[in-house]
């Protein structure tokens, strides 16, 4: 494959740069219609509100302090920051003024509640005070501003209004006072990583290249000795061994970023560091960072990730086990966790568009991420599991909800995860009905995409500019996606002339009219995990296009372990499930065991078998009809055609 140098900045498109339809305009319409308010609703049913809100007494302690010294009442300004980031993107696809006058109230109570010196932090201003900066290691207060900096940067490009915005450039301000190496300067970062790519997109909003510098700090001194955390515990009289979790790689704080090697410890604190680190390494053109990046990629992706881009197989730590060890009924597989990967797949696109990155943003998105958000957009999923006996079932909220504004702002916001630009070129990354509006060395550029992927992969894009310009259009071609064609302006070319590191570039003279068809075959196909996941040995999870499929008890019955995949999956036949908003299923041969056991708990012969039908629906759907057993990796037969 020919590839091309990584000295190039690509920067995703702004969210209002981008139009979308389609699949992912219909889930944008939910959140619209539902998703947003419901946030704003269940944070004050929380108390969320009543506690940044100055003229009522201090909150006190609503959720009890944990074991580890801390409560997930610590972590409420990081909710409503993502709560202010879902309705700012939900605004700018439908104007709403009565959400947009919510959040303007809650703006003016984070004003009031702001300190003199820029400080502002709902639990150690009303709470704790006295508390402030004494446990970075535990107690998210970066992890708090990095959401509300991105919340105010959202706003902020979806109405225009600059208070928020201003309110955390203080605090921000005032954090790079208090960290550094100067002296009196604290020389410490998060235990809970967000602020890191918080800051890279607040420098990016306001040209501030301070904020750059306060991000590669705090990336620069994760891990470094003396270990900061270390010397934080002994200066609050705090025992330095005996803490949550017990291990720096909780929060990939064990070693310096740039030695780490394995992926470790919590899912959604690595993916928000390698975020930031990735964002860090696209602005300074750091290869050190890269080649730090692309070791930990592989080893997630290789060997710590299942198949619907699920990551994080454990409760225990939230995060990651053992290679290989990927268990289905059980996985944890966080919400967040797979947002996260999209979030750091995405940003190792910064330094220039390359399948081994975008192919897994897709998949992850679709199938890890996707799947935590009801198809009505008012529950949720907090684990992915990727089989169940019937009892795991969307909620409406939870203790720690840091997954529904999360998955709603990244789907809000999808259209700065479709495109990408550079000084010279466009880089589309995922598919979809949309259109994106680009400007290249002051031409203006509109690409309209045409499609109705992921349930069909004929794909065509209008250019139209304002002037006949010179610049490349690169498309991303699917790994997958075996006898894929592309035309311009109806003229075949060869693909492989034109691919580099897994995209179609063409470079040429574009002038409105012209278009681009590519064509992406959507085959089912049927995946075999390593064989050293052992929860997965015998067995296949069926793929069509970017989505993962699985079975459930509404269209097949019971006992789905019954079901053996066999056959010739091109005999496989497709329909649109009308209670699904028309997406697509798969029907297709499958032997099943006949329900002829008898009593006996064993017996010396297996059970006899009939052939039969199965209704696979893609895995992000589930559980959107009625309740019952669902599973991904079925029992493989004889399969051809795959």
């Amino acid at each position: 494959m020919n590839t091309m140098k990584r000295d190039r900045q690509f920067r995703p498109l702004p969210v209002p740069s981008v139009d979308i339809q389609g699949l992912f305009g219909d889930r944008q319409e939910a959140i619209c219609d539902t998703t947003a308010e419901t946030l704003l609703d269940r944070c004050v049913e929380a108390g969320m509100v009543d506690a940044i809100d100055v003229s009522k007494p201090g909150p006190g302690i609503v959720i009890p302090i944990q074991p580890w010294g801390g409560t997930t009442q610590m972590f409420w300004d990081s909710d409503l920051g993502k709560s202010i980031e879902t309705v700012a993107y939900s605004l700018y696809r439908r104007a709403n003024p009565k959400l947009e006058a919510r959040v303007d109230e809650i703006i003016d109570m984070y004003e009031k509640m702001q300190d003199a010196d820029g400080y502002l932090n709902a639990w150690f201003q009303r709470v704790q005070p006295e508390r402030r900066w004494t446990n970075l290691r535990d107690h998210h207060e970066l992890y708090c501003a990095g959401h509300l900096i991105e919340g105010a940067v959202a706003y902020f490009q979806a109405t225009g209004k600059r208070k928020l915005l201003d309110i955390m450039c203080r605090y921000s301000d005032y954090l790079i006072k208090v960290f550094g190496r100067g002296e009196g300067q604290l020389r410490g970062y998060c235990g809970h990583e967000e602020v890191e790519l918080a800051l890279v997109r607040l420098a990016r909003v306001t040209g501030q290249k301070k904020y750059l510098d306060l991000a590669k700090f705090f990336i620069d001194e994760r891990g470094t000795e003396p270990h900061f955390f270390t010397g934080e515990a002994i200066r609050d009289h705090r025992s330095a061994e005996d803490f949550h979790q017990k291990t720096y790689e909780y929060g990939q704080a064990h070693e310096p970023v740039r030695d780490q090697k394995k992926v470790v410890g919590h899912a959604v604190r690595a993916m928000y560091l390698y975020s930031g680190m990735a964002d860090i390494a696209t602005e300074y053109n750091d290869d050190s960072l890269t080649q730090a990046l692309e070791t930990l990629w592989d080893d997630l992706t290789t060997k710590q990730m299942y198949v619907t881009g699920g990551i994080g197989p454990a409760a225990s730590n939230e995060g990651f086990t053992d290679y290989y060890d990927l268990p289905n009924e059980s996985a944890y597989a966080e919400t967040c966790a797979s947002v996260g990967l999209v979030f750091w797949a995405n940003r190792m696109l910064g330094r220039g568009p390359n399948r081994r990155y975008a192919d897994i943003m897709e998949q992850a998105l679709y199938n890890g991420a996707m799947s935590g958000l009801s198809l009505d957009g008012k529950t949720f999923f907090y684990e992915n599991p990727l089989e169940s006996g019937g009892k795991h079932h969307r909620w409406v909220w939870h203790h720690c909800p840091c997954c529904p504004p999360n998955i709603a702002r990244l789907l809000a916001s999808i259209g700065s995860y479709m495109y990408a630009v550079s000084e010279d070129e466009i880089a589309v990354h995922l598919y979809g009905e949309s259109k994106a509006r680009f400007d290249i060395g002051g031409t203006a550029i509109e690409l309209q995409q045409k499609t109705d992927y992921p349930w069909n992969g004929a794909i065509r894009f209008d250019v139209q500019t304002d002037k006949t310009g010179r610049f490349a259009i690169s498309l991303r071609i699917p790994e997958w996606a075996d006898g894929s064609t592309l035309k311009v302006n109806r003229k075949a070319v060869d693909l492989a002339s034109v691919t580099i590191d897994g995209y179609a570039r063409i470079e040429r003279d574009w002038a409105s009219g012209d278009h681009i068809d590519l064509d992406i075959p959507l085959s089912p196909r049927a995946l075999f995990a390593n064989p050293l996941v052992r929860q997965d040995a015998g067995r296949a999870a069926l793929m069509r296009g970017p989505l993962v499929y699985c079975v459930e008890a509404t269209d097949n019955g019971k006992q789905l372990n019954a079901i053996e995949l066999t056959g010739n999956l091109a005999a496989a036949k497709t329909t649109e499930i009308a209670e699904l908003r028309g997406a697509v299923a798969i029907d297709i041969p499958v032997k099943r065991d006949e329900p002829d056991w008898g009593t006996a708990l064993y017996r010396t012969t297996p059970p006899s078998t009939k052939k039969g039908t199965a209704r696979f629906v893609p895995y992000p759907f589930w559980d959107n009809r009625e309740p019952g057993e669902m599973l991904v990796w079925v029992r493989a037969g004889e399969l051809n055609g795959e």
